[in-house]
């Protein structure tokens, strides 16, 4: 794997915005960048084989550490709401439709390392399956990407059509980010055949029953949330989850896999294995070399790499894990994590963030990537 830098294109803002990356710089002008064409990232086929190969194994092995956690009754360990429990359990039991995670990884010396699991509410995803594909296809720096995220979501809704009766309701956060997503999974299910419907999260209801379109009052039977299961849980309507019939999407069982305590079991269940770091639950007696994350974090907020680097944030009061020190190797100043994405079952391409210093924060850079 190498670092490459490059022209960006010839009135790139504009063509990323087309596209619908509206938040493709973190100001008014394009001085400072969360898209950054400036550079991209090259690996092998062989690192591509070895990326796939260990996104597919981690996500069973993922799956079994949450049957782990299910059998154990780990839940509180989890800070997971008694009331979401049964939820949690019927949604294992019933297997309803999963989408889409994205696993975070650091691939150094011929070797992947786990740093977590996005498995709930996922986000780069245009970026990976849209924005830096048309790059590729403007720039033809590498013989190939690897990245058939797109084609896999339309091919995956197709399969959900046992359980999805009905238009699909999808909903997510007052956010552009979180919007526009959600937008573009919209898109990939109607290119499945399904008709749709799209609104904020504010503006769902509960008739008594079930939950109504923030459109048409009409009830729900399939809801596609771009909001994290945590949050719903401690909505005023969280009350009211396990009694929805509707099928969620994602369902109530990733709460456990976005959870950063399933990296503890993890290892429990496969001490040493070489995809994954050490992580603890409990504070070890020397710091040093190690990483504390908030359980329920995310975009790289409460996150101190023990003599290193930290950042503030609102989490943290569910607890944290420890897990050791990937030690990221820097190129040129930058240390890059590969967002490594999952679509139903099987691995689907990578995404490229990197940052000044070895937490991948919400302003991180996406960078483009090829395989030679």
């Amino acid at each position: 794997m190498r670092r490459m830098t490059c022209e960006p294109r010839a009135n790139w803002l504009k063509t990323v915005q087309d596209q619908g990356l509206m938040w493709a710089t973190l100001d008014d002008d394009e001085t400072s960048k969360y898209w950054d064409e400036s550079a991209y990232y090259v690996i092998t086929a062989e690192e591509q084989a070895l990326l796939e190969k260990a996104t597919t194994e981690l996500h069973q092995m993922c799956l079994k550490a949450a049957q782990v956690v299910i059998d154990k009754k780990l839940y509180a360990e989890f800070g997971i709401p008694e009331h979401m429990v049964p939820m949690i359990d019927a949604s294992w039991e019933a297997e309803p439709p999963s989408l889409y995670g994205r696993f975070d990884l650091v691939l150094k010396n011929g070797a992947v390392k786990m740093l977590e699991y996005n498995a709930d509410t996922p986000t780069s995803l245009l970026e990976a399956a849209v924005i830096q594909w048309a790059w590729f296809e403007d720039t033809r720096y590498g013989s190939d990407q690897f990245n058939s995220i797109h084609d896999r979501l339309i091919d995956t809704w197709k399969y959900f059509s046992d359980w999805i009766k009905g238009p699909v309701a999808f909903t997510s956060a007052d956010a552009i980010e979180d919007g526009f997503t959600t937008e573009y999974l919209r898109v990939t299910a109607e290119k499945a055949g399904y008709q749709t419907d799209i609104f904020p999260i504010a503006e769902m209801g509960w008739d008594g029953t079930e939950f109504v379109s923030g459109n048409s009052s009409a009830r729900i039977g399939t809801i596609f949330k771009l909001y994290p299961w945590e949050w719903l849980a401690h909505e005023e309507f969280g009350q009211y989850l396990p009694k929805s019939k509707a099928t969620w999407i994602e369902p109530a069982w990733k709460m456990l896999l976005s959870n950063k305590g399933i990296l503890s079991v993890l290892w429990d269940l496969y001490p040493g294995h070489p995809y994954l770091l050490e992580t603890r639950l409990k504070e070890p007696p020397v710091l040093d070399g190690w990483v504390r994350k908030p359980k329920l974090g995310r975009e790289g907020a409460n996150v101190h790499v023990y003599g290193e680097a930290e950042t503030d944030g609102d989490y943290g009061e569910e607890g944290f894990v420890y897990q050791r020190n990937a030690n990221i190797v820097p190129f040129d100043g930058n240390y890059p994590v590969i967002g490594s994405w999952i679509v139903g079952q099987e691995a689907a391409g990578i995404g490229f963030r990197e940052s000044g210093n070895t937490i991948i924060a919400n302003t991180s850079r996406f960078v483009p990537h090829v395989m030679e």
